[in-house]
């Protein structure tokens, strides 16, 4: 089996994508330190794939740590890089946390690729790399602009890293992903959005909620340019998100000529907050408490896919709803209060 070194392994994407490797014949290798998952979630990976994955502990940023990794784990085939932070109001509050972790562990793994000769990366970007975009649908033709939170802006940063060190050694193959808003769990309700702390997206506060251990779920501006003046997104399941790795990182091996290509993961479709709201209402049988607060700085109004491109070129496409999605966001909710 070719072995992918998976950086960020342990968090919500990173977990079900090992899952969806491991599924179709790679071997994952977990690189985290758990600062920002949990240990629940090596025995979710265990009772899902009958096997445990081999794990690394180690801290992205750290050249010796992860040398070491690279110096113990022989015939790489390629890396998923996934370890980031990504919560976007703490990044307007604390940019230099953000910056020297997203973009420092990219570096850092970059290096080491190029010493072991490693040549396949898919790398999780956003779509905050848009900003407000003009048009919407937003395809990846639609220019980058000013990223409306530091978070945005490393990973603007990060993919420009990618391109040019595509430039210098056009040997490397990369692939960017540009996630929409991703939610969900794995429908076994074994591993899901495991939030430390008070949760900076909105689906693990809405189920937090509907359990009763957060009073109210805050609905950030009811006065935004939409058609109910919450914010528009792309809420996309994070199994079907998942799947797509897969295709980007086989894709890029398969390439003859190396190439550094973008990819949107979006369904095509917004949904307000305030829908999904209603959503997980009827879908569950919960009544959700809400409150309206002020918007949130560095959200933008309304971002949704353009996701034809992945569909044309890597063979996927987003298969399961926003009702699916919740449905199994509350099961692992209620999973994690057992």
């Amino acid at each position: 089996m070719k072995k992918v070194l998976v950086t960020g392994g342990a968090g919500y994407i990173g977990s079900h994508t090992v899952v969806e490797l491991a599924r179709s014949g790679f071997e994952p290798i977990i690189v985290d330190d758990l600062r920002n998952s949990h240990e629940r979630v090596f025995k979710g990976l265990e009772h899902i794939l009958g096997r445990k994955v081999e794990v690394h502990r180690v801290d992205c940023t750290d050249p010796a740590a992860m040398g070491r990794v690279f110096a113990q784990v022989k015939d790489l085939s390629g890396v998923v890089h996934f370890a980031a932070y990504k919560a976007v109001g703490e990044s307007v509050a604390e940019p230099l946390k953000y910056y020297r972790n997203n973009v420092g562990s990219l570096l850092v793994l970059l290096e080491l690729m190029a010493e072991y000769e490693v040549k396949h990366i898919v790398f999780s970007s956003s779509c905050t790399v848009y900003g407000q975009p003009e048009e919407l649908p937003v395809s990846e033709e639609a220019p980058d602009r000013r990223a409306s939170s530091p978070y945005g802006s490393t990973k603007m940063c990060c993919e420009q890293l990618l391109r040019d060190a595509h430039v210098a050694d056009p040997s490397l193959a990369v692939v960017l992903l540009r996630y929409f808003n991703p939610i969900g769990a794995h429908p076994s309700a074994r591993i899901g959005e495991l939030p430390i702390g008070v949760p900076n997206n909105l689906v693990p506060f809405i189920t937090q909620t509907a359990s009763g251990i957060r009073r109210s779920l805050t609905v950030f501006g009811n006065d935004h340019d939409t058609h109910d003046g919450s914010c528009v997104r792309d809420f996309i399941h994070v199994v079907d998100l998942a799947e797509a790795h897969v295709k980007a990182l086989t894709w890029c091996e398969s390439r003859e000529v190396p190439t550094c290509e973008v990819f949107n993961l979006g369904t095509g479709r917004g949904h307000s907050v305030l829908e999904v709201v209603r959503t997980f209402e009827e879908v569950t049988g919960r009544e959700l408490p809400y409150t309206i607060g002020p918007r949130r700085a560095g959200d933008v109004a309304s971002v949704y896919a353009d996701p034809g491109k992945a569909e044309r070129v890597l063979g996927w496409k987003a298969k399961l709803d926003l009702g699916t999605a919740l449905r199994d966001a509350w099961a692992w909710e209620r999973t994690l209060r057992e």
